[in-house]
């Protein structure tokens, strides 16, 4: 990972070396967005040796073209459709994408934001080790070197103000929870909580200090609620419920990064957050689907077997009618479709779910 962050920071440095960037009154908010799967728009693509890829034809049937992106979706993912509502067409490129841009483009994109997410990563650098991915502090890593060429292009105050402006979206968490049922880690569930909480305190004070003040955080949903984790309940007593021991570790973790947030909002003046409860949002569309207009919440839309949830969805994987992909809640047994990706957006967006303002109002300089 040192070698990749220091041959980023050395191409950014060359293509950006030809440029002195305009920045337009009526330019979109720059958005930064850092995290998992969920907010994945290609980055593993780029790493040769990733084992956590969704680059054929079903991750992307219903994407413009039927283009396999990156996505971990049918189509566009949450990120792509948070970066709408501020302005933008989709989620900014990825990071390791822009490296492979003449200058011209390069400089076309990076104002716009940067997308940094990879599928598989965590909050600890040890999650989705096995899988090559890009942790968290790698993307903060390859972040800091964006903002050093941003300084090196219109200098520190231009810089300072307009990354205080930017925004922020942090999804991650839920691989870190999978990965400690899937370890049969021994560590007791509250000592790892704190450890993932003072891990994440740590990032978003390192992001604080390279500029960042307006933070989206998506909280993790009940993983125990995805097919993934029902066929877990299903083959330890026949029922198909969600998985109550994941979702009680997700249920802990919401409460312990909200009162983190809660705290670092006073120790780090001028910081703006919205937390949004992604956990509580998933159970009622789940518990009432049909106030979500979703028609099927337990089964993945693409996949194998029992609940689509037995073998991954994968090249040759059957997947549900095109009318059909607007009703399901999951589209993989890991990941939300399209449709599911773009509610949420919508109710973080209009303050639904969010705490203790909404996601529009990040963008808002009262």
């Amino acid at each position: 990972m040192v070698k990749i962050c220091t041959l980023s920071f050395l191409c950014l440095l060359i293509i950006c070396s030809s440029f002195v960037p305009h920045l337009a009154s009526d330019t979109p908010i720059p958005v930064f967005i850092l995290g998992d799967s969920t907010a994945d728009v290609g980055t593993n693509n780029y790493l040769a040796q990733s084992h956590a890829t969704a680059n054929f034809p079903q991750y992307g049937i219903d994407f413009p073209h039927q283009r396999p992106t990156g996505r971990f979706s049918n189509g566009f993912n949450s990120a792509d459709a948070l970066a709408k509502r501020f302005g933008l067409n989709r989620s900014p490129q990825p990071f390791l994408f822009l490296l492979t841009l003449s200058s011209h483009h390069f400089h076309k994109h990076l104002f716009k934001g940067v997308n940094f997410a990879s599928g598989g990563a965590g909050l600890l650098d040890e999650t989705g080790l096995n899988l090559t991915v890009v942790p968290l502090s790698e993307q903060i890593t390859q972040f800091s070197s964006v903002r050093d060429n941003f300084t090196a292009k219109i200098g520190e105050p231009a810089t300072e103000a307009m990354l205080n402006k930017s925004l922020f979206f942090i999804s991650i968490g839920s691989n870190d929870i999978f990965s400690y049922f899937n370890t049969s880690n021994s560590m007791p569930k509250d000592q790892f909580i704190s450890m993932l909480i003072s891990t994440y305190s740590d990032y978003i004070s390192m992001l604080y200090g390279l500029g960042a003040r307006r933070f989206g955080i998506i909280n993790v949903p009940p993983v125990g609620c995805c097919p993934y984790s029902r066929l877990i309940q299903i083959q330890l007593n026949g029922t198909n419920d969600c998985f109550s021991p994941m979702n009680d570790f997700a249920l802990s973790f919401h409460i312990a990064l909200d009162m983190l947030l809660r705290n670092i909002s006073s120790q780090l003046p001028g910081i703006k957050y919205s937390l949004g409860n992604t956990y509580q949002m998933t159970l009622d569309a789940i518990s009432n689907p049909k106030r979500f207009s979703f028609g099927v919440v337990d089964s993945a839309c693409c996949g194998y077997g029992t609940l689509k949830a037995q073998d991954p969805c994968n090249s040759s994987a059957p997947v549900c009618s095109r009318p059909d992909r607007k009703t399901y809640l999951f589209w993989d047994k890991f990941h939300p479709t399209q449709e599911a990706s773009e509610k949420a957006a919508e109710a973080l967006y209009a303050g639904l779910y969010t705490s203790p303002i909404s996601f529009s109002q990040l963008a808002q300089d009262n």
